[in-house]
């Protein structure tokens, strides 16, 4: 993060901001999210992010469809910065965000180009600007749920980051990786502070791993 005040980043943030919509795809504040972009309209998004500020903001489409802008999407979402670019020998651009600070989408910008663009009002979130520290987490408690739920869903982990991680940071990496329904990685994306998400990814976890998996809520 920069060394400038809080104030000061929270100040800068664009009134614009393009969206790329995904579902299933989680990015939180601090966290990093590999992209792998090949359609031609969000080659066009991160060419103009380059350009601008090098910002996109990652939000979930809800499964529904209005006449006006195509895929209906969740009014919560979760700006990134592109800290990696890299174009493949085949066209395509690898790149990374790394996520700067959520926001609420007040209204669709009707603009020229191929990709969506909204008004994002980040008023609220200017906490996430800032690290966390240490949540205090059971880590023992968490490391056996995680142990049973990533046995359940064939995934694999170092176990030993689990002890060397800071909180925030584990927390963020886990919600952001976790095969959580959309709906699930929504409610973590709007989790009102850090604390309530960490709980919030805890319940998740126990009731997937007795109902042997994924929770109830729809995908």
């Amino acid at each position: 993060m920069s060394s400038e005040p809080f104030a000061q980043i929270f100040d800068s943030l664009p009134t614009s901001l393009p969206v790329f919509p995904l579902e299933g795809v989680l990015l939180l504040p601090h966290g990093q999210l590999p992209l792998n972009i090949f359609e031609p309209r969000y080659m066009a998004m991160v060419d103009a992010a380059l350009s601008r500020d090098r910002l996109i903001g990652m939000v979930q489409p809800k499964g529904e469809r209005d006449e006006l802008h195509g895929d209906q999407i969740f009014q919560t979402g979760c700006a990134g910065r592109i800290t990696h670019f890299q174009e493949t020998d085949d066209g395509r651009y690898l790149i990374t965000l790394t996520g700067v600070c959520r926001f609420r989408i007040t209204e669709e910008i009707s603009a020229n180009t191929r990709f969506r663009q909204v008004r994002p009002d980040w008023t609220g979130f200017q906490n996430d600007l800032q690290k966390v520290g240490c949540l205090n987490l059971n880590r023992a408690r968490l490391s056996g749920l995680l142990r049973e739920y990533f046995a359940i869903n064939h995934l694999s982990m170092d176990w030993e980051l689990i002890d060397v991680i800071a909180d925030e940071s584990l927390l963020t990496a886990l919600a952001m990786i976790c095969p959580l329904s959309a709906s699930e990685k929504q409610a973590l994306l709007e989790a009102p502070c850090c604390k309530s998400r960490a709980d919030l990814f805890v319940d998740l976890l126990e009731i997937a791993v007795r109902q042997g998996g994924h929770c109830c809520s729809s995908h």
